[in-house]
């Protein structure tokens, strides 16, 4: 996809995230709607999947480690055609497999359950040493929260990653500086982050991750190094593309009434 065509694939996400935490009256906008345009590279660009085949062995693995954040991926799941864009109206219900956690033996395209901050890098490690030792192809995508990173497996995780020289390994940092209490740095500074990644091995790279030519340039960087796993430091914006929530720590997870509904998607569709 060219980069219009990617922009308008931004747009569908970023309303199918609203209309998912507007059915369920609960979710996580901010975050999803941060991460949005980094994810539609990703499925609509990057990846090398199967929606008619999800468990295919060669193919890429995502590990959505910021785990609440699961409207942004159900709706680049649903909207590349893994599942019915109409499931996407039963998020959060009781008799749905789309949960507020991303779980891997109930929806299709998903590669890893996940919810417990910190964790998602550890997992995704061991997809990507099971590539190597089974001489597989495919790469290992790990998205992280930045307020997420505060958690101490994530730098234990770190080291395995250079250890093992996990070149098929790529780390996303959504760093939008906003977590549940506030702003990152203000709660328990994690910066310099690029700093500390490249301490701990890793090919840094530091990008406006809400500018899709510096999206997919990274990624395709990443494509190129080797001997050694990538971070890419993606500055976003919280509640990107829905002006009363961007940078507003409130949104981190809360769903608009409908009056909030009806503004969101209307800026949405008209910008």
């Amino acid at each position: 996809m060219n980069i219009n065509e990617l922009k308008e694939k931004a747009k569908q996400i970023r309303r199918d995230i609203i209309e998912q935490v507007y059915s369920a009256k609960s979710g996580h906008p901010g975050g999803s709607l941060s991460l949005a345009d980094i994810m539609t590279v990703l499925y609509f660009r990057e990846l090398n999947v199967d929606e008619r085949n999800p468990k295919w062995e060669e193919r890429d693995r995502v590990v959505l480690s910021k785990g609440h954040c699961t409207p942004v991926l159900y709706a680049a799941l649903a909207e590349r055609g893994f599942f019915p864009k109409e499931k996407l109206k039963t998020f959060r219900n009781i008799e749905s497999n789309l949960q507020g956690h991303p779980d891997m033996n109930k929806v299709p395209g998903v590669d890893m359950t996940s919810g417990s901050l910190g964790q998602g890098l550890s997992v995704a490690n061991g997809m990507a040493i099971a590539g190597k030792l089974d001489e597989k192809d495919y790469r290992v995508y790990c998205l992280v929260g930045d307020g997420e990173i505060e958690e101490g497996q994530i730098w234990e995780a770190a080291m395995t990653s250079s250890k093992y020289k996990l070149d098929n390994l790529c780390v996303v940092v959504d760093n939008n500086n906003l977590q549940i209490d506030g702003e990152v740095d203000k709660v328990m500074n994690p910066y310099p982050i690029d700093k500390k990644f490249q301490s701990f091995g890793f090919y840094v790279m530091n990008i406006d991750g809400n500018d899709f030519e510096e999206i997919i340039k990274a990624f395709e960087q990443a494509r190129k190094n080797k001997s050694r796993p990538t971070c890419i430091i993606a500055k976003t914006i919280k509640g990107k593309g829905v002006p009363y929530m961007e940078n507003k720590a409130e949104w981190h997870g809360k769903a608009p009434n409908e009056e909030q509904y009806k503004e969101a998607i209307e800026f949405i569709e008209k910008n």
